[in-house]
Formats: structure tokens, C-alpha cells, sequence
């Protein structure tokens, strides 16, 4: 039996650690693995961020105190998986020197390596530009959500980097879906649908113009879940609906057309599209900003549209709002794309490899000039 330590930022409630982590556990434990999971944050951090809410001082202190204690007992397992760095903000040194002989896997599902490396703050550069490069060159292995964080991973000579997206359970979803264009045509309202948090409403600025315009000449209401939508979208036909995982597939089946709009900064170049997914595995069609993983997942006229431009956002809206039976026929292509390449049963073989092989790699021997 594999014993493996498995160090998450936040809990099941943190989406990012829920989707790398937690939905993959009970099926590698069929695996030969037992896990032991460690997050860093409580959901009662999650809800107070989402708040717009200061984290509390003591309560950080007691995260770090916790995990530096954990960190003290990692050579009671075989392997550590965690999600990006086990001390966010702290050198790398320090992680690194507590894991030595313990082999570690990193899972890297967005560009936290911008974190430090564009931080406004000189001195926050000075000393972390190259944390995440260090913690990822001394891995057993990177598992990177797409291509840019592999390329990263890469560049700072990792020894084994494998792409696993984020991927979608389809057994919580209905099997059935809208099939037929006179019922998805019926509804008096088309709905345009985002699913997201708080920290990621802003990104639905960028859509502001070309809804606002569509709005004047198209009954559409757009559906806001897990945030508000921003303060300048005040007078237009908006829901904004608060996020349940218990409900979270009944709100996404209510869209009509999902989307996912992103600045274009290499943050965002980082982002692994599973809102997105979520959206396509309802059987749904997409819109989305050509950023990211969203340019590999959406073939564009085909599974969804890319849109730029607010033209270009508009021309993809009215499209999909005229025409009921095109709306069905890229919602069942989208449905098809989760199915082919996004699932947990695509890449659990992937995983369970990458986390079976670190062991044998071993640790490797590391001085102070190497993480100094």
C-alpha cells in the first residue's frame, strides 16, 4: 500500500483543490494508495475570502503552524501530492529542507509562479521570484493543468512533467439532456449562464458591452452563480444565484449558453477552462475569451465560439440565441468533447502512474546552494 500525504490548499469547499484532489481520492485508493489529506486553509477561510473579508491573523498563523508540524512528519510516507507549495509565501528552502527524504509530486493547476515572479512588490520578487521554479525542479514530478504551466515546469528542468487537465466527473450529471431545438426554443428567455466566485466575477466586465447591446434587442437573461455580477451591469436582466455543490449541476443545466470570459495576462494564460467543462458536460454550448486552455478545449463554430472582440462576443450571441437547433447541435459536440478527453476515467490511468512511479525516483540530493 502506497502511503501518500496529500497537502491541498483548501478544503472539498476550495474548487481547485476539490477538482485536482479530492474528487480523484476514493478512486485511486482501489489503486493500492491511501491517503492522508492535509489542506492549509479551512472552508471557514473560503467563505470569508468570498466575502471580500481580511483573513484573520490568527487564524493564518494557526495554518502555518499546522502545516509546518505536518511537514515534520512527512517521512512517515512514501510520497507527498500537494497543490502548488507547501508554504505559500515562505521561501523554498524551508519546504524543501522538511520534505528532504520524502519524494513529493506538485500539482499545478494555474501560473502561481506569477504570484511572486510579477509581484508589485520588489522585495516579494527579490526573495520568491523562483520559488515555485525550485519547488517544481526538486519534485519527483509536475502535474501541470495545461501546456503553459507545463512549459514553466519545463524550463525550470523538472525531471518528470506530465499535462493532466482538470476534468469532469460526468456520473453527477443527468444522463439526459435537451435534445430536441423546438423545446430548447420554447423558453421566453434565453439564458446566458457563468458559474465562478467572487475573486473571478471581474472577468465578466469584459462581456458587459456586448450583453448590454444583445439585452436591447434579445430577451436573454444572464445567470450569475457563486458571485454577483459587477456593479455596472445595474439595470440589466441579471440573476445572480448563490453557489451550492449540491445544486451547482441543476443551476448549470438552467443555461442556455455558457460562458467564460478572461483578460489576456499570463495569469490568466494559466487558467485550465474547467468552468468551462462544467458547462460543456451539460450538454450545453460555449462562449469564451481565447485565453488559456479555453483555445485547446473549444474548437471554434464547432463546440462553442471563441470571442475577443465585443463584435465578435455579440455575432456568437445572436447566433446561438436565433437558432435553438445550432445551440443543440454544439451542446451535444460539447458533451462529446467532455466525453473524449475530459473525465476522470481519461486520466485517472495518468495520475495513478505519476503518483506509483515518484517513489522510485526517490529524493534527490539536494545542498543548501541548490535552495538557497
Amino acid at each position: 500500500m502506497l502511503r501518500i500525504l496529500v497537502l491541498t490548499r483548501y478544503d472539498p469547499r476550495g474548487a481547485s483543490s476539490r477538482v485536482r484532489f479530492f474528487q480523484f481520492l476514493s478512486r485511486l485508493s482501489k489503486r493500492g494508495m491511501s491517503f492522508k489529506v492535509r489542506p492549509f486553509l479551512d472552508d471557514d477561510y473560503i467563505r470569508a475570502l468570498y466575502r471580500g473579508e481580511r483573513a484573520k491573523v490568527g487564524k493564518v498563523f494557526g495554518a502555518y503552524l499546522r502545516r509546518l508540524c505536518v511537514l515534520l512528519r512527512t517521512r512517515n510516507y512514501d510520497l507527498v501530492w500537494m497543490e502548488k507549495e507547501a508554504l505559500p509565501w515562505l521561501p523554498a528552502a524551508f519546504e524543501i529542507a522538511l520534505m528532504r527524504g520524502t519524494p513529493y509530486v506538485v500539482d499545478l493547476d494555474d501560473a502561481w509562479f506569477h504570484r511572486y515572479d510579477q509581484n508589485p512588490s520588489r522585495i516579494v520578487r527579490w526573495l520568491m521570484a523562483d520559488k515555485i521554479d525550485t519547488v517544481m525542479r526538486h519534485a519527483a514530478a509536475v502535474v501541470a493543468g495545461n501546456e503553459y504551466l507545463a512549459d514553466r515546469a519545463r524550463r525550470a528542468e523538472s525531471r518528470r512533467v506530465k499535462i493532466i487537465p482538470s476534468v469532469i466527473d460526468l456520473n453527477r450529471y443527468p444522463s439526459e439532456i435537451m435534445t430536441d431545438a423546438k423545446s430548447v426554443g420554447r423558453k421566453t428567455s434565453v439564458v446566458i449562464g457563468w458559474i465562478g466566485t467572487p475573486i473571478t466575477a471581474h472577468y465578466l466586465a469584459g462581456i458587459e458591452q456586448a450583453f448590454r447591446a444583445i439585452a436591447a434587442i434579445r430577451s436573454v437573461e444572464l445567470h450569475v452563480v457563486g458571485a454577483s455580477a459587477p456593479a455596472t451591469f445595474a439595470g440589466l436582466p441579471v440573476r445572480n444565484i448563490v453557489w451550492d455543490e449540491a445544486t451547482e449541476i441543476e443551476m448549470i443545466r438552467g443555461f442556455d449558453i455558457g460562458i467564460m470570459p478572461l483578460d489576456d495576462t499570463a495569469w490568466e494564460r494559466g487558467k485550465c477552462a474547467y468552468k468551462l467543462l462544467q458547462v460543456m458536460a451539460a450538454g450545453r454550448p460555449v462562449v469564451a475569451s481565447p485565453v488559456g486552455a479555453n483555445h485547446v478545449v473549444i474548437q471554434d463554430g464547432v463546440n462553442g465560439f471563441l470571442a475577443d472582440t465585443p463584435n465578435q462576443w455579440i455575432r456568437a450571441f445572436t447566433a446561438l440565441i436565433d437558432d435553438p437547433d445550432l445551440r443543440v447541435r454544439m451542446g451535444l459536440k460539447a458533451l462529446q468533447t467532455i466525453k473524449d478527453r475530459y473525465t476522470i476515467e481519461r486520466v485517472l490511468p495518468e495520475l495513478a502512474s505519476v503518483l506509483t512511479e515518484a517513489p522510485v525516483l526517490g529524493d534527490s540530493d539536494i545542498s543548501a546552494a541548490d535552495i538557497g
